[in-house]
Parts: C-alpha cells; structure tokens; sequence
C-alpha cells in the first residue's frame, strides 16, 4: 500500500488515529510505503526509512536508529 503525506492538514487528533490504522496495516503483514514530511510520526512506526534529498537517499536505516541520529535529529526532529 502507498500512503503519500497521509496526515497533511488533518487535525492531531486525527493524525494520531491515522497511525494507528496504518500500523494496523503494517501488522496484518501488508508492506507499507509510507511518503511523509512528519518525519516524527513515520519514525516512530516505521521498519525501514529513507531520508531523500535533491531527489537522492542521503540516510537510510530503521526508525530508531534515525531517531538516534544527530544529523535527523537536527535537520528534522527539530533538535
């Protein structure tokens, strides 16, 4: 299944129950190709993740791992 920018514009709450659908999906054995700008939320969910820029993969790793990153961790998790 593709999702691209699944949460743009939606209301936290909302965000929130749309995750948890997606990780419903992910659990029933579906592969899940995620595009998302919340680099937090896709993250936190996520087996695998590619960082992409100027349209090349410049990090790739698990979730936690770029969670962990500094350079992720500055450029996109705010800190």
């Amino acid at each position: 299944m593709l999702l691209d920018e699944p949460s743009l514009g939606l209301a936290p709450i909302i965000v929130n129950q749309v995750y948890d659908l997606i990780k419903e999906i992910r659990d029933s054995g579906i592969t899940v190709l995620l595009v998302e700008q919340n680099a937090r939320k896709a993250l936190s969910i996520c087996d695998k993740a590619y960082v992409l820029e100027n349209g090349m993969v410049n990090i790739c790793g698990t979730g936690e791992e770029l969670m962990k990153s500094d350079v992720v961790r500055k450029a996109y998790l705010g800190g």
